[in-house]
C-alpha cells in the first residue's frame, strides 16, 4: 500500500524560540499556538515535528501580540548556531564555505521539509530559499530567521565578517527594515520575485576554522542514510501551488489561469478541475491573495499606490483603487493613513 503522503513539517525550531520569548514578555502562549493548530505539548516534546503551516501562522500571531514586526530576525540574531543539531555540525565540519552551502541545500529538509534551498555559483555566490506546501506570500519572519541565520552562520564558520552582496525577500518591507540593511550590510531588496542571499563569488572559498575531513565524512555518510528515512511525500495542497506559481507572475500581468497550469505541470481544464475539487476557483485565489497583499504593501510607505497597483498585477490605478475599495470599505490612500495613525489595522 502507498503511504499516506505528509504535510510539510519541521522540527519546530523557530515555534520554541517564539514561545520562549512570548513568555518572556509576560504573554501566554497557549491561545496563540492553539489558533494556529499547534500545541503546548508538541513544543514541551523534543524533536517534536509542528506542520509549518501552523509554524508561520504562529510567527505571524506572535509578532502582532508583542508588536515585533521583526520577529524573526531577532529571533535568529540571538540564536546558539548549534542547537541546530546534527546539520549545524555537518556544515561546520566541511573544508570551505561553498562545501557547506552545498551540504545545506542537500541535507537541510531532514530539519524541515517546508524549506528548500539552492546552491547558485552563477553571477555571484548565493543561496536561495523557496517553500513546499507552504504559501510563501503569507509568511515575513520565518524566511527573515533562515536569511539571517545563514548570514550568522557564514560569518562564524570563517571567523570574519563576511556579509552577502545581495539580499532580496518576497515579501514587503515594514517600518522597521532599516535595521535589516544595517545586519546584511547591504541594501535589502523587498517584494522581490525570489529569496535570495548573494555572496561575492570569491567567499565560496573561504576556508572553514572548524574543518574537519573525517569528521565531516561520517557526518555526511550519516545525513545520506537519514534522506531515505524522513516523513513520507509531501502533500503539497493545490492552493499553496497555485499561490507560490502566482506571486512572482502577479507584476508582470501574466497571472493567467493557462499559465499558472503551465507551471504546475498540467492543462487550464485539469487545474479547474482539481481546484474544483476543492471547492475552489482560479480566480477566487487570486482575488484573495491580491487582497492580502495589497493591505500588507499599503503599510509600506515607501511604495506609492500606482507601483503596488503594477506589483499586484493592475494595469491601471482607478482600477486597483476600485478592487480595494471592495475590499477594504477604503480607497488606499485612506487605508494608508488610518494604518499610520493605527499601525495595528
Amino acid at each position: 500500500m502507498t503511504p499516506l503522503a505528509a504535510p510539510p513539517s519541521t522540527k519546530g525550531t523557530i515555534t520554541r524560540l517564539a514561545v520562549a520569548r512570548a513568555a518572556t514578555a509576560g504573554v501566554d502562549p497557549g491561545p496563540l499556538l492553539r489558533k494556529a493548530g499547534l500545541s503546548a505539548a508538541q513544543v514541551q516534546t523534543p524533536n517534536s515535528r509542528m506542520d509549518a503551516a501552523g509554524q508561520v501562522t504562529f510567527l505571524n500571531l506572535v509578532a502582532d501580540t508583542l508588536h515585533d514586526d521583526l520577529l524573526g530576525f531577532h529571533l535568529a540574531r540571538d540564536f546558539e548556531p548549534r542547537e541546530a543539531g546534527l546539520l549545524y555540525f555537518v556544515l561546520a565540519s566541511s573544508a570551505t564555505l561553498g562545501d557547506a552551502l552545498a551540504r545545506a541545500e542537500r541535507y537541510s529538509a531532514i530539519t524541515n521539509e517546508s524549506v528548500r534551498l539552492w546552491y547558485q555559483q552563477e553571477g555571484g555566490f548565493s543561496i536561495r530559499h523557496g517553500y513546499v506546501g507552504v504559501s510563501r506570500h503569507r509568511d515575513r519572519h520565518q524566511m527573515e530567521f533562515w536569511a539571517t541565520l545563514l548570514v550568522r552562520l557564514c560569518q562564524t564558520l570563517t571567523a570574519t565578517t563576511i556579509n552577502p552582496v545581495r539580499v532580496a525577500f518576497a515579501h514587503p518591507r515594514c517600518g522597521a527594515s532599516e535595521q535589516l540593511s544595517a545586519f546584511f550590510g547591504c541594501d535589502v531588496a523587498f517584494a522581490s520575485g525570489q529569496d535570495d542571499v548573494v555572496f561575492a563569488r570569491h567567499a565560496a572559498q573561504l576556508r572553514l576554522i572548524g574543518a574537519e575531513p573525517y569528521l565531516n565524512e561520517l557526518l555526511v555518510r550519516y545525513c545520506e542514510d537519514a534522506l531515505p528515512h524522513r516523513a513520507g511525500p509531501i502533500s503539497t495542497p493545490l492552493r499553496a501551488r497555485v499561490e507560490n506559481a502566482l506571486a512572482p507572475l502577479l507584476p508582470h500581468g501574466s497571472a493567467r489561469a493557462g499559465e499558472v497550469a503551465r507551471i504546475l505541470g498540467m492543462s487550464e481544464r485539469t487545474l479547474a478541475r482539481r481546484l474544483s475539487m476543492e471547492g475552489l476557483t482560479f480566480a477566487e485565489i487570486k482575488e484573495d491573495m491580491r487582497k492580502y497583499l495589497a493591505q500588507l504593501y499599503i503599510a509600506d510607505a515607501s511604495l506609492s499606490i500606482s507601483h503596488i497597483a503594477w506589483l499586484l498585477g493592475f494595469q491601471e490605478v482607478s482600477a486597483f483603487t476600485h478592487a480595494f475599495k471592495r475590499w477594504t470599505g477604503l480607497p488606499p490612500t485612506q487605508a494608508r493613513i488610518a494604518h499610520r495613525c493605527s499601525p495595528g489595522l
